[in-house]
């Protein structure tokens, strides 16, 4: 792993590699003490219980399951792909969990389970629930912090807010294969099937499939969809990996020959309260985006963008010139520090864009495509 710079120098050398070998790996004393000296939350102690406190007494619903091998070849992966479940119980939960429960159980089970292994596959178990409506106030500020503008139509990247707590309380589970202290954002999916509008209430449900080994880890895909009245009409995936030591420590791979950034479309000063703002919006609280001491914490001498911001300050830019439906594809790169400068660059083609976000060297931070 590269040499880590001092307090006072810029973080921009760290890359997907580095958040893999260490900054986040390590579950330092102050984060144990301050996790189990810390209060136990807003009183819902239902969300704090494992997924099988859910359970139903009656036979669980079933539902098909998307084989491993077609979301492989989504991903360019093969091989050495684990068993997943055939059928998934459905758990439907009265509202949305909330967020503190979850991130505290996730933190607490690491201390317990330090050193221990995960599971082998994922959670037979879709969450749902039903009629979310549209918060108007928040979805101003969210247009406001991602630089969107304020209409009826939610953003792409809005809905993925609006059901992170369903997905938060999947991947902070006991059972879910990949501990969520470390876990890593590297790639993002969004479909739009239809605008969604701020008078839809949206039935989410989210499950986890397809978990691979990764030469650095394991690897997961969380299925987020939207739907309503019985339509679905957003989906979004997330990647993530959870990084496991090889035995022999692992190699780090080199970079190559870097091809140059395409042209600059504009460029973006990102201030440090980029990460506070994205977290009141978004309700994603994670300290190594919102504060200097819990990013030293987990080892950066700074905050680092969320990759979903800079996913949506992408999308906004390019917001006038999107369809009605469309896919977008992102892979986080290079994390952002905060403070920091990022250059945008957006090429079309054919009926869709390329576009990217490099610093001032030239290296990625983030690579997309829509179609």
């Amino acid at each position: 792993m590269a040499r880590r710079r001092r307090d006072d120098e810029p973080a921009d050398d760290l890359s997907v590699d580095e958040l893999i070998d260490g900054p986040t790996e390590n579950l330092t004393p102050e984060i144990q003490a301050a996790v189990l000296a810390g209060p136990t939350g807003d009183g819902d102690l239902e969300a704090t219980r494992d997924l099988s406190g859910h359970a139903p007494a009656d036979p669980p619903a079933v539902d098909s399951v998307t084989p491993a091998s077609a979301d492989a070849q989504r991903t360019g992966t093969s091989g050495g792909v684990p068993p997943v479940p055939t059928a998934r119980a459905r758990v439907e939960l009265p509202r949305l969990p909330a967020a503190g429960p979850s991130y505290r159980r996730a933190l607490l089970g690491a201390v317990a389970d330090l050193g221990g292994r995960r599971g082998a596959t994922v959670p037979a178990v879709q969450l749902a629930v039903g009629g979310v409506p549209v918060d108007q106030e928040r979805l101003a500020d969210y247009d406001r912090v991602c630089g969107f503008r304020l209409a009826d139509r939610l953003p792409a990247t809005f809905p993925h807010v609006m059901g992170f707590p369903l997905t938060l309380r999947l991947i902070s589970a006991p059972e879910f294969p990949i501990p969520l202290t470390g876990v890593v954002h590297v790639g993002n999916q969004i479909t739009v099937r239809r605008p969604v509008t701020v008078t839809d209430r949206l039935d989410f449900t989210t499950w986890a499939e397809n978990l691979r080994p990764h030469e650095r880890g394991r690897q997961v895909d969380v299925v987020l969809v939207g739907s309503v009245d019985g339509e679905e009409v957003w989906r979004g995936v997330s990647t993530y990996l959870g990084r496991q030591r090889a035995p022999d420590g692992g190699q780090r791979r080199g970079h190559g020959d870097r091809p140059p950034p395409p042209a600059v479309t504009a460029r973006w000063s990102v201030t440090p309260r980029v990460g506070t703002d994205y977290a009141r919006v978004s309700g994603d609280h994670n300290p190594i985006h919102t504060s200097r001491v819990g990013a030293r914490l987990l080892g950066f001498p700074r905050p680092i963008a969320h990759g979903m911001w800079s996913a949506a300050r992408c999308l906004a830019a390019l917001e006038s010139r999107l369809p009605e439906t469309y896919t977008a594809d992102v892979a986080f790169k290079l994390p952002v520090p905060l403070p920091g400068t990022v250059t945008f660059s957006a090429t079309a083609l054919g009926s869709g864009w390329d576009f990217s976000l490099h610093d001032r060297r030239g290296r990625p931070h983030l690579v997309g495509t829509i179609r």
